[in-house]
């Protein structure tokens, strides 16, 4: 595998279906080596989930919305969160995703915790942001949370993502 470069990243991006869509500002958004990627939502992860072998018994956890304020802030005390993305991915069947959290979240006691965005994946994603800080850590609507970064594989997968989240809130 080898990762795309911001020029490769340009070119998919402005392709059609466009690598990502949504993004508040492609020049800002565009990094060396990845997309950052922007706050839609912050919801709380209420109640036990449960994940199995064949899916069968799968619980994915309930949550609220926590509101923004006047000015387009929330505070978040020290805990779990689940944070919803305002990007659509549409990633081709030659390429898949990991991403990272900025630098400045880790600076400020707060990571974000993911999974592996497939090839062939479509769709508007969620993450889980773990505030560390024992003084909370404050969020701005759209604020860029994480780098986006994608990958070229060696071969095209034959299938690519064809799970529960494909096409999610999109």
């Amino acid at each position: 595998m080898s990762l795309l470069s911001k020029n490769e990243l340009k070119e998919l991006v402005l392709a059609n279906p466009p690598l990502v869509e949504n993004m508040i500002d492609m020049d800002i958004q565009l990094q060396p080596n990845g997309v950052e990627m922007t706050l839609q939502e912050v919801r709380s992860i209420d109640g036990a989930g449960a994940v199995d072998f064949d899916n069968s018994g799968r619980k994915i956890s309930g949550g609220k919305r926590i509101e923004f304020d006047e000015n387009g802030w929330i505070h978040l005390d020290p805990g779990i969160y689940k944070v919803l993305l305002n990007e659509v991915v549409n990633i081709p069947k030659t390429l898949a995703a990991i991403a990272k959290p900025r630098s400045s979240l880790i600076r400020c006691g707060a990571t974000l915790e993911t999974a592996v965005w497939d090839a062939g994946y479509c769709g508007r994603s969620e993450c889980m942001l773990v505030v560390h800080n024992s003084a909370g850590f404050d969020l701005q609507k759209d604020a860029r949370i994480m780098q986006l970064l994608f990958y070229h594989l060696h071969t095209e997968v034959e299938e690519g993502y064809c799970g529960r989240y494909q096409h999610e809130n999109i």
